[in-house]
């Protein structure tokens, strides 16, 4: 029995992989219970043939988990196909963002290699600080930028072939709901990626509710991102040019930042120091916390958790901290160059909430919109190395060096000296 029960509960969280349980009760244990599985799903296909091959080879057969180990196989092979979609749903959103031409303007066209699934890298998804490590990534922790304590503090990537000066920079805002989280523990697999090509990053800590309730997590991004201009060439970096990502909470911090540059409203004591970002990837982002896009799912969330938790206000009686908040609501003609990234499966944001920003920002916005909705994937599906996720990174590479080197001959054509190339394997 102890077989068919393994066999059970394989079936079950592949199926709910598959299509997770509808409803916004269900949402969290549904993204839990198909979170992992769908990221992990060839190492779960695996263990699952082992498991049924052991079976079947013993002397007492139960047909019954062979069956089940038989569809849990054929559902866990469709997530892998799946993921492996990744790669053509993102160079197809970069292509429609970008235009047919984008890779032109690249240092290197992407090579076969560079497209395809990376089963090494894969193989054992949780080693990639080691390979960061091989790859001459360095990281510079605990540095303060704020004064409250460890969550005023900020890690800076670099590598061995970060030039002296003139390095592009990402700043990457972890998620957590507002309420938790750490620099350190999520976007790890891009900021490796772009160090070890010449970017300086940055990973930020910021004050969590309900201790410090809303505002407190954009005025400490806006803090960071001052803190970026005033300081980060010192490692290299070039402080004119600043993209942002982030995921979840993150995602959504990043966004705000990003179509709200120097807004005094949230810069209190800074209000003159610039926070403007070049560009923007938020990945699986909340973009409506004040229910104006009438998605009941958002309307749920700002009522039962933003509301009590988060901002500790009223909807009602203070709607407009709300829509302030709201990046949807904030989108004008000047917001960045974005790279909206979201699952189409996600099951604690709504992936209607990544549409209905991506429509805000491509009729209002005057840079280049693009939009990425993966089939069948789930929330934080980037936090560690997978089908998916690493597909996804090697995109926000292509789409951050399109910017990068688009950006450095704007200055160009302006008349300003432009930083020198970042290599690009």
């Amino acid at each position: 029995m102890g077989f068919v029960r393994r066999q059970v509960v394989t079936a079950a969280l592949t199926a709910n992989a598959i299509r997770p349980l509808p409803g916004f009760r269900a949402g969290i244990p549904a993204f839990f219970a198909g979170w992992l599985t769908g990221e992990l799903a060839p190492h779960v296909l695996g263990l699952t043939v082992a498991d049924a091959a052991a079976h079947a080879t013993g002397s007492r057969r139960d047909w019954r988990g062979l069956a089940l180990a038989g569809l849990s196989g054929a559902g866990l092979a469709y997530l892998v196909r799946q993921s492996r979609q990744a790669v053509t749903e993102a160079e197809d959103a970069l292509t429609e963002g970008l235009g047919v031409d984008y890779v032109e303007q690249l240092d290197a066209k992407p090579t076969p290699a560079e497209l395809a699934t990376p089963w090494r890298q894969i193989a054992n998804p949780f080693a990639f600080r080691r390979a960061a490590r091989r790859a001459g990534v360095e990281v510079h922790r605990d540095i303060p930028f704020a004064p409250y304590g460890r969550r005023g503090l900020l890690d800076v990537y670099t590598s061995e072939v970060t030039p002296a000066a003139g390095a592009p920079v990402l700043l990457q805002v972890h998620g957590g709901g507002w309420t938790i989280g750490n620099k350190d523990q999520q976007g790890l697999p891009l900021m490796q990626h772009m160090a070890a090509k010449g970017w300086v990053c940055v990973a930020i800590n910021y004050r969590l509710a309900p201790r410090d309730p809303w505002p407190a997590q954009i005025v400490d991004v806006k803090a960071a991102i001052a803190w970026i201009k005033d300081n980060i060439a010192a490692y290299g970096g070039d402080p004119s040019y600043v993209a942002i990502t982030g995921g979840s909470a993150g995602g959504h911090l990043a966004a705000l930042a990003a179509v709200t540059p120097n807004a005094p409203e949230f810069q209190p004591g800074f209000e003159a120091a610039d926070t403007s970002v070049q560009a923007a990837v938020p990945y699986y982002g909340v973009y409506d916390v004040a229910g104006a896009s009438g998605l009941r799912t958002a309307e749920l969330m700002r009522d039962k958790f933003l509301a009590p938790v988060v901002f500790k206000k009223s909807p009602v009686a203070d709607r407009d901290v709300f829509e302030e908040a709201s990046p949807l609501l904030r989108v004008t003609a000047d917001a960045p160059d974005f790279f909206v990234i979201h699952g189409s499966r996600d099951t604690l944001v709504d992936p209607g909430q990544a549409r209905a920003f991506v429509a805000a920002l491509r009729a209002t916005s005057k840079r280049t919109v693009t939009y990425a909705e993966l089939p069948g994937a789930q929330h934080a599906f980037d936090i560690f190395p997978s089908i998916r996720s690493q597909h996804l990174v090697r995109a926000t590479d292509r789409f951050l060096h399109w910017h990068w080197n688009g950006w450095r001959r704007e200055r160009l054509a302006a008349g300003a000296e432009a930083p020198r190339p970042v290599g690009q394997e």
